[in-house]
């Protein structure tokens, strides 16, 4: 919606028809989004990278293969190996002989590959956390975000196997008709979308003298656009947007640099 997309859903809600771009949204689970890409039924998907690692890994691929076109900026987590609270971790070598439990096993037979390491992997569909506890595994390799399930079951993390968010994903080779055109519009509407979530613009007036000051204190601002204000010529009008949040404290700073009417505005649209 903020990439300015309107769509009609349909009636069992697993079909959004684009209304304002010809762009429909199918609504799937992630694991079948890599497929779908892959077999030239759908164009793009949003998926976690951690589901696109897993199909990239394995042999189910039909095509030339899928890329991650962007990263979205939310979904953050990471795929992390967790042994018993109890336990210590060394190097990637004590996991040898150990059974571990996880459902992304592409992902995790990979990384023990990189690492020489040789240890059975259970595939699991999900609880996985609970497998130490019930006998089947020995250690767990799972997803993991602020860790309260694995200190709930007496895990603990060791070491992370990949950073994980949502991210755009495409077939490797882009297309070359009317729908590559279509990605980059789309891409930058993406764009702007996510430079403008916490960007601000910052409005104030200030004695020229001070102008330099009052930029360096800008939170997250390359350059501020200055003005000259008619019959003050030792004044100036400022203009920013900066592209972090701001603060009272920022505010604040400014103010006692010289800054006078402060006024910071929500973005709704940029493309640079």
């Amino acid at each position: 919606a903020r990439c300015g997309l309107r769509f009609r859903e349909s009636r069992d809600k697993l079909f959004c028809y684009g209304e304002s771009r010809p762009i429909d949204l199918l609504l799937v689970r992630d694991d079948d989004i890599p497929g779908l890409i892959d077999g030239g039924v759908c164009d793009l998907g949003f998926v976690g990278r951690n589901v696109l690692g897993e199909y990239m890994l394995g042999d189910l691929s039909e095509s030339d293969g899928l890329r991650e076109i962007q990263a979205l900026g939310f979904g953050s987590c990471r795929l992390s190996i967790a042994i018993p609270q109890d336990d210590v971790w060394d190097t990637p070598e004590q996991l040898a002989g150990q059974r571990i439990a996880t459902t992304y096993p592409n992902l995790l037979r990979d990384w023990l590959t990189r690492n020489d390491v040789q240890a059975a992997v259970v595939p699991l569909s999900g609880s996985v956390e609970i497998a130490p506890r019930l006998g089947t595994a020995d250690l767990i390799c799972d997803l993991v975000s602020s860790g309260a399930t694995l200190q709930a079951n007496q895990l603990k993390e060791a070491v992370v196997l990949l950073q994980s968010e949502a991210v755009l994903v495409g077939a490797a080779t882009p297309p070359d008709d009317e729908r590559g055109e279509l990605l980059e519009q789309l891409l930058r509407r993406l764009d702007s979308v996510r430079n403008v979530r916490a960007s601000r613009l910052v409005m104030l007036q200030a004695p020229r003298a001070a102008a330099t000051t009052i930029a360096g204190l800008l939170p997250g601002c390359p350059q501020p656009t200055l003005t000259t204000i008619d019959g003050m010529a030792d004044q100036v009008a400022m203009q920013a947007v900066c592209r972090v949040d701001v603060s009272w404290q920022h505010l604040e700073a400014l103010k006692r640099a010289g800054a006078r009417s402060l006024l910071v505005l929500p973005v709704e649209m940029m493309l640079a």
